[in-house]
């Protein structure tokens, strides 16, 4: 945990990596860690819009809708077939009560808290062995953002202003700073130069 008013930042995981992540967390029998990351990194909001998700905003829908706690705007996401086989089979294997119940619960009943999750996140980090140097709920989000820059292709200013938007960042160059896209394009142009 940081300490008080310190800056930290949180770093990306590789798409391949994340992918096998929730699938080992699943196989492991973590089901609401390996769905916690599957929705951060598929929906890329902030912890505390996952927090607040009951079985019902993302059972049976093709679209979760929300009001973000931080800008409380609205969002709507899209729920990909992919995704919601594995929210079935989370779903399954966790057994809640009612679908009314929130879904990010401790054995004691209730909501976990974000300094709970990333006290967590630094286990799994050190159990599978994570090339990833800071491991926290804010990942999640980043690694969302960098695998839709990534997948752009040709696209890639268009897929930035997207981002931009679906973090409700001011700018683009507010979403390339946060994705840590400037300082990787600026020490690519020493590459340029040869004998």
């Amino acid at each position: 945990m940081s300490k008080k008013f310190q800056n930290t930042t949180a770093d990306y995981l590789e798409w391949d990596s994340n992918i096998l992540l929730i699938s080992k967390l699943y196989q492991d029998q973590n089901y609401k860690f390996s769905l916690l990351i599957t929705l951060g990194s598929f929906f890329g909001v902030r912890i505390s819009d996952l927090l607040n998700l009951k079985w019902c905003d993302i059972l049976n829908t093709n679209t979760l809708n929300i009001i973000e706690k931080k800008t409380k705007k609205q969002r709507t996401i899209k729920i990909n077939d992919q995704l919601k086989k594995h929210i079935q089979a989370c779903y399954k294997e966790i057994k809640p009560q009612t679908t009314d119940d929130f879904i990010f619960t401790s054995q004691k009943g209730s909501v976990y808290s974000v300094q709970r999750i990333n006290v967590v996140f630094k286990e799994i980090r050190v159990r599978y062995n994570l090339k990833i140097k800071n491991f926290s709920t804010h990942t999640m989000r980043k690694t969302f953002g960098r695998q839709v820059y990534n997948n752009a292709g040709n696209n890639a200013e268009l897929a930035l202003v997207k981002l931009s938007e679906l973090f409700n960042h001011s700018d683009v160059r507010t979403t390339r700073k946060y994705l840590g896209l400037r300082s990787e394009e600026l020490m690519e142009a020493y590459d340029l130069l040869s004998f």
